[in-house]
């Protein structure tokens, strides 16, 4: 984990000046910009798992030609 940084201190970067008025704002983006990213990927993970789970219902019959019917033993038409 990142080390946390006093507002007050001098500034980790070397510039002199307080860690609020200098790079505080850019680390603080950062961090949310890393939690964007991964919020993105976890929407569009679970996105793809809703999908592939609508596609794939079995629990309807398909339709076959006239004159054959659903084997649910061979999941295909005879």
């Amino acid at each position: 984990m990142a080390e946390k940084h006093d507002r007050n201190a001098l500034c980790h970067c070397g510039s002199g000046k307080k860690y609020k008025n200098c790079c505080m704002g850019k680390d603080e983006s950062a961090f949310s910009s890393k939690v964007g990213v991964a919020g993105l990927l976890v929407g569009i993970i679970l996105g793809l798992i809703l999908v592939g789970y609508a596609l794939s219902d079995r629990s309807s019959t398909p339709e076959c030609p006239p004159g054959t019917v659903w084997s649910e033993s061979h999941q295909h038409c005879h």
